[in-house]
């Protein structure tokens, strides 16, 4: 790789091909470590579309990742083997066909050993990938950053899936640990006063906004700590930053997590058996400055970071 020009994380940002992080294209996952996979669909969304563009935009920022995390002091692509496997074939007008899409994609991904980090997309990809995760792990521990609980019940009259229910489904088919789900930064207003306690009859513990700008980012993730046993599934909606850090998502909230905080809270789930990721809900169209996209890229490259310590010799 590094004697190709097209791919290198040292090359300056506006050469090579920009997969992500100019990693090589390739659907050969034999001795790949980790593989990142695009699901560019927004049809499950509630208001604002165009996330459907947030895996493409997310692999051009970052472009401007040079290869080293100085916070975690490790070099990913030096510890472990990472392929950019390209896009699900996602059909928009059927999001029961693209969740089933997601499923057997990501099921050929990881059922080779190779661990996958998922760019969305809305928020309804989470639960497709969740059940490709539980079949090949059982019930996973399940750590999920975001403004909204999305629990709630079908949103839409004939079509009970959307970016807003794909944990209420997770959690009623059995995909999560019971008492080992966190859904943390969640804010704003709700559809009804019993929100919060309809999500935690389901099984989930809310850890409000509120809630981390009292206790703080450290207490907050004692607790992760704390609670997850299993196998842990990270799932990040970028929504979960406040608006002046991401205004490219489809569903902002006022009063969100600082793009610090977002990067504190994944840099600190070192040390739990990670075996899952997704980041969804970029919509480039309504992104400033691509500021959206570059955070969402960084945040997956912790995530990244954090697989390659676990490899570290």
């Amino acid at each position: 790789m590094n004697d190709n020009p097209a791919f290198g994380a040292g090359l300056q940002p506006f050469m090579g091909i920009p997969s992500f992080m100019r990693l090589p294209v390739s659907r050969e996952l034999k001795d790949v470590d980790v593989a990142v996979m695009g699901v560019p669909f927004d049809s499950g969304t509630s208001y604002r579309t165009g996330t459907r563009f947030g895996p493409r935009k997310i692999r051009e920022t970052s472009l401007m990742i040079w290869g080293h995390n100085s916070t975690l002091n490790v070099t990913p692509l030096k510890k472990l083997n990472v392929v950019d496997y390209g896009d699900v074939s996602v059909i928009p007008t059927s999001i029961e066909h693209t969740m089933t899409a997601i499923t057997k994609m990501a099921g050929e991904v990881i059922d080779t050993g190779t661990k996958l980090i998922t760019l969305g997309g809305d928020h309804s990809i989470a639960l497709p990938l969740l059940r490709a995760h539980a079949k090949k792990h059982g019930p996973v521990s399940l750590v999920h950053i975001d403004a909204h609980i999305d629990t709630w019940e079908a949103e839409f009259e004939g079509s009970p899936y959307s970016h807003g229910t794909p944990f209420r489904y997770a959690l009623q088919e059995g995909l999560i640990r019971k008492d080992e789900y966190m859904q943390i930064g969640i804010r704003g207003p709700l559809s009804g006063a019993n929100d919060y306690a309809n999500a935690k009859e389901l099984g989930a513990r809310t850890v409000t906004i509120h809630e981390v700008m009292e206790k703080g980012v450290k207490e907050i993730l004692k607790e992760v700590h704390e609670r997850m046993k299993g196998p842990v599934y990270v799932t990040v909606d970028i929504d979960a930053a406040d608006p002046a850090y991401a205004p490219g998502t489809g569903t902002p909230e006022v009063g969100g997590l600082t793009s610090y905080q977002m990067l504190q809270l994944v840099r600190g789930l070192h040390g739990l058996d990670l075996i899952g990721f997704d980041l969804v809900e970029v919509s480039p169209p309504y992104d400033h400055a691509d500021i959206t996209a570059i955070l969402a890229s960084n945040i997956a490259f912790e995530y990244l970071s954090l697989l390659a310590i676990k490899e570290k010799k």
